[in-house]
């Protein structure tokens, strides 16, 4: 791809001449002589200047439609196959625009398609207490990547939670049949400011943060209802129209210890660097809410979160939590000779 070169765009209708490069920026020149910032990975060319003088002209086109001989439509270019490629391999990667400078630099998505098929790809995000918002969604090509997007720290906490839909297909050839698939997965969003975590794959010669969505014809988490969680309150219902039996001695046993969880964010990671005081914050209420989805269905279970003291922040925001999630749940301060003056006991107690 050069200046000079007609292009189309992959995501939208219409195209033009590149003007200029910047980088991974294009900018796109079209038939009324205004230019268009686009990603290069959302481009395609069609043709170079040397072919063309001109892009086409689709309003002229639309305007005197009697005056244009009928083209047969062109033939699309033929697609180069794997020999492994009728399984189906896609990969989310996180490229740093400056990896050096991952406190200050932006990070691009990446949708790799390791296969034979086309995708019809829809690539969401949303924050922990947030609704999905649609990232880029569009046509990927056989054995190709895709540059989705551009951010930057301050949309990470729009971004702890990632999902990809897909729907594979051939175009033009025989194929086996591939289901929609929708994957959702958890972003740890303090891995983007640690360079442990970035590294080089089969896909890239500099370090991202990769994700896998599809290996093998598996996807890495399909999203299904939870049969499981379903029993348990199926379970629940049944117990509280019947007599409740004497515990166990086993249970009973296992009521009276008294889980403890330190949520001093040096008790919870090991490098800082880079983080804000929200981000922190942000990780140990994680931590909170991992701790009381576990043990949610352990009826009488206590647990004593250990926040310290300080200026009341966190504690402010465990009780927050407590009183919008768990609002069945006994709180109360935890033993002073035992835990000091910052930590918060909870029992759990039967869903309201």
């Amino acid at each position: 791809m050069k200046i000079g070169d007609n292009v189309r765009f992959l995501n939208d209708v219409g195209g033009g001449r590149i003007s200029r490069i910047d980088g991974k920026m294009v900018y796109v020149e079209d038939h009324d002589g205004f230019e268009r910032p686009v990603l290069a990975g959302e481009l395609v060319v069609v043709a170079s200047e040397k072919k063309h003088e001109r892009p086409l002209d689709i309003k002229s086109k639309l305007v005197e439609p009697e005056r244009t001989a009928p083209q047969a439509a062109p033939k699309p270019e033929p697609v180069f196959e794997t020999p492994d490629g009728d399984v189906l391999n896609v990969m989310l990667a996180y490229e740093p625009r400056e990896v050096k400078h991952l406190n200050t630099t932006t990070f691009f998505p990446v949708l790799v398609n390791d296969s034979n098929y086309y995708l019809y790809y829809t690539y969401m995000t949303r924050g922990d207490d947030s609704e999905w918002v649609t990232r880029s969604h569009g046509l990927l090509e056989p054995n190709f990547q895709l540059t989705l997007d551009e951010f930057g720290h301050e949309d990470l906490n729009l971004m702890t939670h990632v999902a990809v839909q897909i729907a594979a297909f051939k175009q033009g050839r025989h194929f086996k049949l591939k289901n929609p698939l929708l994957v959702e997965q958890r972003l740890n969003v303090t891995k983007f400011y640690k360079l442990h975590c970035f590294h080089t794959n089969d896909y890239f010669d500099t370090p991202v943060l990769a994700l896998d969505i599809v290996r093998n014809d598996r996807p890495t988490r399909e999203l299904v209802i939870d049969s499981s969680e379903i029993e348990v309150a199926m379970k629940q219902r049944k117990q509280e129209r019947k007599p409740q039996r004497a515990e166990s001695k086993a249970q009973q046993q296992r009521r009276d210890e008294i889980i403890v969880q330190d949520l001093h964010i040096a008790e919870l990671l090991d490098d800082l660097r880079g983080l804000t005081n929200n981000d922190i914050l942000n990780y140990q209420l994680d931590k909170f809410n991992e701790v009381m989805r576990v043990h949610r269905n352990h009826l009488g279970q206590r647990i004593v979160f250990i926040h310290g003291k300080g200026e009341g922040v966190l504690r402010r925001a465990l009780l927050e939590e407590l009183k919008h999630h768990y609002p069945a749940c006994e709180v109360q301060d935890a033993s002073f000779k035992e835990y000091g003056f910052g930590a918060t006991q909870v029992t759990i107690h039967a869903t309201k």
